[in-house]
């Protein structure tokens, strides 16, 4: 299957309320500009120094959005905040605060997601929950930004029943906060993370392969 019949086929298979976002990390800006050709104008990078590049090879196509969904070090907050529409993965108060005042030296204003943990995994950051709830109207205030929804990614092997648990407490925590998107599901779960709520998809190797690096 071609890389355009592979989008076309996804995108008819999403509800009209599922955003589909093409997880372009590891894969080249040829690749992109396919992808882009089709319609499809939202793309998620997760290291900055791989995503420089390609946003110089891709300036003419002025209505891609970029979405940073990587963990975000504190010394590129700044070069993100400069270049994306959307962060995932903001993973702590203290974060936030920061992508606050830089996008108001930048006169940027940003879309955030909050990245939440919802069972114990060290190889990803993310607000327990409890702690998330109590900080929910401090981080709505921060200027410039736009807290939009949650996030969240299940630890890896997670049996595909569990991780469909974890979906649907993403999207009963996001009501709660009175937040309309949750940024779930990965080529593997897709369709259990749309049936438990997701808004966003983030889809990589099942529409551009398997990662060239």
């Amino acid at each position: 299957m071609t890389l355009i019949s592979r989008v076309e086929s996804l995108r008819r298979r999403l509800p009209e309320n599922v955003n589909l976002l093409a997880v372009s990390k590891g894969h080249p800006a040829s690749s992109i500009r396919s992808v882009a050709n089709f319609g499809q104008i939202d793309f998620g990078e997760s290291r900055l120094q791989e995503a420089l590049p390609k946003f110089a090879q891709l300036n003419d196509l002025i209505d891609l959005k970029w979405h940073f969904v990587g963990r975000l070090q504190r010394n590129k907050v700044r070069a993100v905040v400069k270049k994306f529409d959307f962060i995932h993965s903001v993973d702590s108060i203290d974060l936030a605060e920061r992508i606050s005042r830089i996008s108001q030296e930048e006169n940027r204003f940003i879309k955030v997601m909050l990245q939440v943990k919802f069972l114990e995994d060290e190889n990803k950051g993310g607000f327990q929950v409890d702690d998330l709830i109590q900080s929910c109207s401090e981080l709505k205030k921060l200027p410039n930004i736009q807290l939009i929804g949650l996030m969240t990614i299940p630890p890896l092997g997670l049996a595909l029943n569990r991780r469909k648990n974890v979906f649907k407490q993403c999207r009963d925590l996001s009501n709660a906060m009175g937040l309309k998107e949750c940024s779930m599901g990965m080529s593997g779960d897709w369709e259990e993370a749309i049936e438990s709520g997701a808004t966003w998809i983030r889809i990589g190797s099942l529409l551009f392969g398997e990662r060239s690096k």
